[in-house]
């Protein structure tokens, strides 16, 4: 008998069953809007030209090496980063305690353990509904996770008034997890008015903000105004975490690069903070892996590189914009019943089409149009080839 008897196997992952399926289905006119990546107009995957010739520059370096870097990253890799989020006069105050982490993922992970360890948080509010990962993430970090109220599926957008009333009831000292652009999976974000209550509300009522960083650039193709809710954190003068990914606005999904800032209230605070999550992230994986964070400091420190990659920034934000529009264009032409403006008025990789799980279940077993069972498609998986096929499919399920 085996000693793993009680071992039951486990649910495929939701999304990456999506992907695998869509791999092998042999349908011609197959269309995947399931993974979160930027895909060309001809549904090809892109390497951003800024990133690969940072890539190069790197690997051609004889001063490169193979050794293990610091817990928490190079140390002279951290500022540039930092300029991507903080103002320089902040950066300057030695407030920040920032560690290199594994991307997105892996920074949201050890900040729920930080939490649970130093702070004596249990629960993490999360709005309702948030990427399907944040759940498990903090849950296996020791937290209770409770959802507040975020989205309005009667008008397909932001219901601010049920965010602050769901803020009010929390407790001081919980912690709120908010995205802070390019909201998952649903693409609607709060207005800059509506950002400064939601501080002022975190302010008031002693939450732990935590801010989840995917998308800055990514969304809007502008750093500064997908940064708007961190700068309005910061100017606040808060204390709070900022989980930082490069897998998409640098095309870094495989490298696994990101970074945890936390603003805290002193140079010696945040200096006991630090020392912290290097523990944490030393009993975890020891050290962070250097190619891809090799590759962000060689384009950052190049401002001919990063002109590029912000040009570049901008070029794939634009293209989905356009395919937002080429699709909410198709949909009201045919004359799809229901209201169809939710499409451009959201923003980001993703949007929330409104469609059910029975809708959802048709669009993918029927049409073979992949996208997750919540109805969230990406937008970055449209192109001017397939965009028609995927509005004549919605158009037959909503019909």
């Amino acid at each position: 008998m085996s000693l793993f008897k009680d071992v039951q196997t486990a649910p495929p992952d939701a999304i990456l069953s999506l992907a695998t399926n869509y791999k092998e289905d042999t349908f011609a006119k197959k269309v995947n809007l399931g993974i979160g990546a930027y895909r060309t107009e001809e549904g090809k995957p892109w390497p951003l030209p800024s990133v690969l010739s940072a890539q190069l520059q790197v690997c051609q370096d004889p001063t490169e090496d193979k050794e293990y870097v610091p817990i928490d990253g190079k140390p002279e890799h951290k500022k540039l980063v930092q300029q991507l989020i903080f103002s320089d006069a902040e950066i300057a105050t030695g407030n920040l305690a920032t560690t290199q982490a594994l991307s997105g993922t892996g920074s949201l992970q050890m900040i729920g353990q930080f939490l649970v360890n130093f702070m004596g948080c249990k629960v993490i509010n999360m709005c309702n509904p948030t990427w399907g990962n944040h759940n498990a993430i903090f849950k296996r970090a020791g937290l209770e996770p409770k959802m507040y109220t975020y989205y309005k599926p009667e008008t397909r957008g932001f219901d601010f008034d049920g965010m602050i009333t769901a803020m009010n009831g929390m407790n001081s000292g919980e912690a709120i997890l908010l995205h802070a652009c390019a909201q998952n999976p649903t693409g609607v974000d709060p207005s800059p008015e509506q950002w400064a209550v939601i501080v002022e509300t975190c302010k008031a009522k002693g939450l732990i903000p935590i801010l989840d960083n995917a998308y800055q650039g990514y969304a809007s193709g502008d750093l500064a105004k997908d940064g708007l809710s961190m700068t309005m954190f910061e100017q606040a003068g808060m204390e709070y975490f900022i989980a930082q990914s490069f897998a998409k606005n640098f095309g870094l999904y495989g490298e696994r690069i990101g970074y945890i800032h936390v603003r805290c209230r002193s140079a010696d605070v945040a200096k006991a903070v630090l020392s912290q999550l290097k523990i944490l992230i030393r009993q975890a994986y020891s050290s962070p892996p250097r190619h891809g964070a090799a590759i962000v400091y060689k384009l950052l420190s190049s401002p001919e590189l990063k002109a590029q990659w912000l040009s570049e920034l901008k070029f794939m934000s634009d293209r989905i914009l356009t395919m937002r529009d080429a699709l909410r264009n198709a949909l009201e032409a045919r004359g799809t019943p229901g209201t169809w403006n939710h499409v451009t008025d959201q923003i980001g990789m993703f949007s929330f089409t409104g469609l059910s799980l029975a809708q959802v279940e048709r669009m993918v077993t029927e049409f073979h149009v992949y996208m997750t069972k919540d109805g969230r498609i990406s937008v970055a998986g449209l192109n001017p080839g397939n965009v028609d096929y995927v509005a004549e499919c919605i158009d037959a399920v909503v019909r």
